[in-house]
């Protein structure tokens, strides 16, 4: 008799814990990136991800990683009609949609991790999150990563030296600047960069450090340009959550993400710069030459940006002047 209320016990706390499972609102977290491996994107969602279990609030985030819900250009489009939760994403991916983006992918605009930050705070990236919340997502995290340049053929540092060289450029302000120099683009997200070096689809390519070492791409390229003192390349890869999304939690699961977002970003914030000398370290092991950029190659570099993709962004883009002028008032 013991025995059969010790089974109604253990089968009735089971039902109360599936119940209280099922009561959980479930949010899909899709990236690009690799699972598991340690890519600092990827573990900002799983450090969001536990923050938010941990606070009990009825709420759950499921990730799926490495393009395995949505491709990388998808996501943009799923998160703004509220099809996906959650993403981390380079936002100049959705420049297509919202040519605004591109100014979070603007040669030369950002110089250093410090200055990232900084500009986190500004006017320059309130008129960004003003557009990214009429697109119908929002921010729960803050991330600028620094990224470099690698090619097969050779080493990337003034200009002349991607003349003839089919490049993977990232953005349309990139792809500009490098198309005056005499690089042709061929564009695809970093997740497809190794397998088309491995097919000769491209030569060289620009991306970040994280993806640098996450797609192992030391295994296809001679030559690695470090972001160094002149780092040209900079671009911010937030964490996003559908607007639609957003309006249907309550305020404790609201106040739970946002608290989340913030450790994250503290997080992230504290790795940043390691990632760089992390890049650099798994090249030279691999034998992958490494250089940097001089200042007088940088200098030539925003010189060509200027005239092309600081130029079309300011004409062709709303608002693309004072986008451009609240960026550069950041010191």
């Amino acid at each position: 008799m013991q025995r059969k209320h010790l089974v109604t016990a253990t089968a009735l706390g089971l039902m109360i814990a599936a119940s209280q499972a099922s009561a959980n609102t479930v949010l899909r977290a899709s990236h690009q990136f690799p699972g598991g491996q340690g890519d600092v994107r990827d573990e900002m969602v799983q450090m969001m991800a536990e923050e938010v279990a941990n606070a009990d609030v009825g709420l759950e985030i499921e990730i799926y990683p490495g393009q395995s819900l949505f491709k990388a250009r998808e996501q943009w489009g799923a998160l703004a009609r509220g099809r996906l939760d959650i993403t981390s994403l380079p936002l100049d991916y959705a420049s297509g949609r919202h040519p605004e983006f591109s100014a979070t992918l603007m040669p030369g605009l950002v110089r250093n991790h410090e200055h990232a930050q900084r500009l986190n705070d500004s006017e320059y990236m309130g008129m960004i999150k003003d557009v990214i919340q009429e697109g119908g997502a929002r921010v729960l995290a803050d991330a600028w990563l620094s990224g470099g340049f690698a090619s097969s053929e050779q080493c990337i540092t003034s200009p002349d030296t991607v003349d003839g060289q089919v490049f993977r450029a990232a953005g349309p302000a990139f792809e500009e600047m490098l198309e005056a120099a005499g690089a042709s683009i061929a564009s695809m997200p970093s997740s497809e960069i190794y397998t088309a070096m491995q097919t000769g689809v491209l030569d060289a390519a620009n991306t970040s450090s994280m993806s640098f070492v996450s797609y192992r791409l030391y295994e296809q390229v001679e030559c690695l340009t470090e972001p160094g003192d002149f780092a040209l390349w900079f671009m911010y890869e937030p964490i996003l959550i559908s607007e639609q999304v957003w309006q249907g939690l309550n305020d404790e699961q609201q106040t739970a993400l946002m608290d989340a977002g913030e450790k994250a970003e503290e997080f992230f914030a504290e790795e940043a710069a390691a990632i760089d000398q992390q890049m650099v370290d798994v090249y030279e092991e691999n034998g992958v030459e490494v250089v940097k950029m001089t200042e007088e190659d940088y200098n030539a570099w925003l010189e060509i940006a200027r005239e092309t993709s600081y130029k079309n962004f300011a004409e062709n883009v709303p608002n693309g002047q004072a986008i451009i002028d609240a960026a550069l008032a950041v010191e």
